[in-house]
């Protein structure tokens, strides 16, 4: 008996292990993107090798969080990351921040297009877009587009949302175009 109820605080340890560290690594990304104005790179623990770069915000406020410099696996285990290959949010091209599917960019299947998205820069500008495509796309036979005429967005996650094995190819892409 005793074995099945370790076994079971365990599983359940297991379970709530990432959602857990999704939230206080939002927690200490906010209060590094509070000491951020006017420096750059802040650190948001001693030993992060990533920074804040923006503060994205949708659904009316129910969704704040900080997007950190970076796409690597380890990046996006504590928030959304900003692709450096892409355009940083409010310049010419397309902007891409991905995120994890079962934690942070959950609420992107609930995105309508027409709805609106704000990115604050560290540099400190506030950029309201709006959702003008939401696709699935197949990251085999495809990529985003980084060169744009006018100031992008695209939001990206892994899909299906309710998929039991992680990875995958498909992927959910929201598109959004800077309204200023």
């Amino acid at each position: 008996m005793a074995c099945l109820l370790c076994l079971g605080f365990w599983q359940f340890g297991q379970g709530a292990y990432i959602p857990a560290k999704a939230w206080l690594a939002q927690e200490l990304m906010q209060r590094a993107w509070s000491r951020s104005s006017g420096e750059s790179r802040v650190a948001p623990w001693p030993w992060a090798d990533t920074w804040p770069v923006a503060r994205l915000t949708a659904r009316a406020g129910d969704v704040d969080l900080i997007v950190l410099a970076g796409g690597s696996g380890r990046t996006l285990a504590f928030g959304p990351g900003h692709l450096s290959a892409s355009a940083l949010p409010g310049e010419t091209g397309n902007a891409i921040i991905a995120g994890h599917r079962d934690t942070h960019f959950l609420f992107l299947k609930d995105l309508e297009i027409g709805e609106h998205i704000k990115l604050e820069s560290s540099k400190g500008p506030r950029h309201l877009y709006e959702v003008v495509g939401i696709d699935i796309v197949d990251s085999r036979k495809g990529s985003l587009l980084l060169d744009t005429d006018a100031p992008m967005l695209s939001l990206v996650t892994c899909y299906p949302f309710d998929a039991v094995d992680p990875g995958g190819p498909l992927r959910f892409v929201v598109t959004a175009k800077m309204l200023y």
